[in-house]
């Protein structure tokens, strides 16, 4: 009666689940809940409200996850009864609700699987994701601010927060550049790969003639800094500015000198903030971004001592890692794994979990085949 081989089905699903148990080390997973539940239950806990609020959402994470698990286990248990049953009664509508749940079942452990690729150093830290408009003029701009409101998007439907640090907006429309951290568990690991430049190509709404226009955006994620660190910055090494804050078109949002550009003299690494309320609060989150991206920069030139620079970077990422066409068809593409989606409305309204998935395994099987 059925065309699925269940028998065959439910013990892979098992496997899969047990490897994946396996690799998140649910034991561990548990003494980490037992610890946080103990810090959440302290009666001075939100006497530091920073750290409170860390607490419980690392607690929240760490149950969700584990849920996730039990629960799975449970939906095979369940899978393996509901086929059981189908095929006493012979019951065709019960086997149709066993198969969709088989599909169902085979998505959620495909993301959770993808989760256990992430054993990166700095991949459960949050990330700091900065979008830059490249070449493409005005449409440049504007594809950076949609760039933005799709990986907002991404965080709002997972329900991760999400705040904007820094604006640079530009002339006409759109944004010169713009910096937001991102706070999820392995939420570096997870959106480090969309590091890479983008490109759009559509009918420019900002040309009289209706040309089609291509154009770029760059975009960079970076681990957040942790006090554990210990990345070190000399004060005269750091040169700070400070500037006042400003909208769209130029308009004052505030008219205080709080924004804060602060630069790294021996890298020239430049930093800006201006979304928080004080010149002190812009500061302190210029100087962990800073220190963030430094500590990526000293990571990578150890790496490069360890190993000689491999040809051109085109042979790992490419200049352009993913295209977005609108016309003269619809279609958004990712050039390092060919994953490809027909609906660009939603992958801008932040369904990019695909590409992101299609993206880690990718990276994973290009670290295997460099070992």
């Amino acid at each position: 009666m059925a065309s699925i081989d269940f028998s065959e089905e439910i013990p892979r699903l098992r496997s899969t689940l047990s490897s994946i148990e396996q690799v998140t080390d649910v034991d561990a997973l548990d003494a980490k809940i037992a610890d946080l539940e103990e810090q959440a239950s302290a009666q001075d806990l939100w006497d530091d409200v920073e750290n409170a609020q860390k607490v419980s959402a690392a607690l929240s994470h760490a149950q969700a996850e584990r849920r996730r698990i039990s629960e799975l286990s449970s939906r095979i248990e369940d899978l393996e009864v509901m086929v059981e049953l189908a095929a006493e009664e012979d019951d065709a509508d019960t086997l149709t609700e066993a198969e969709n749940e088989l599909t169902s079942i085979h998505k959620t452990l495909d993301e959770l699987e993808v989760r256990t690729l992430l054993s990166g150093e700095y991949d459960e830290r949050d990330a700091v994701v900065t979008i830059r408009a490249g070449a493409g003029g005005v449409d440049a701009a504007d594809f950076a601010e949609m760039l933005m409101r799709m990986y907002l998007r991404w965080a709002e439907r997972h329900g991760y927060a999400a705040k904007v640090m820094d604006t640079s907006y530009a002339e006409e429309a759109g944004l010169k550049s713009v910096t937001f951290e991102v706070s999820a568990p392995f939420a570096y690991g997870t959106l480090s790969v969309e590091g890479g430049t983008h490109r759009l190509v559509r009918i420019s709404p900002f040309d009289n003639q209706g040309r089609r226009q291509t154009s770029f955006a760059a975009v960079e994620v970076i681990p957040l800094i942790e006090s554990t660190d210990h990345i070190e910055i000399p004060e005269n090494e750091l040169k700070i500015d400070v500037f006042r804050s400003s909208g769209p078109g130029g308009q004052s949002v505030n008219t205080t000198d709080s924004a804060v550009r602060m630069t790294h003299i021996p890298t020239g690494t430049v930093v800006s903030m201006q979304d928080e309320k004080s010149q002190i609060q812009n500061r302190a989150a210029a100087l962990r971004v800073m220190q963030s991206r430094l500590l990526l920069l000293k990571k990578a030139e150890e790496a490069a001592e360890r190993k000689e620079l491999a040809g051109d970077v085109k042979a790992s990422w490419g200049d352009q890692m993913r295209s977005y066409v609108l016309n003269p068809y619809q279609m958004v593409k990712d050039l390092r794994t060919e994953y490809q989606e027909g609906n660009p409305s939603s992958v801008f309204d932040g369904e990019i979990d695909a590409f992101i998935d299609a993206g880690i395994r990718w990276r994973a099987e290009q670290a295997k085949s460099e070992d």
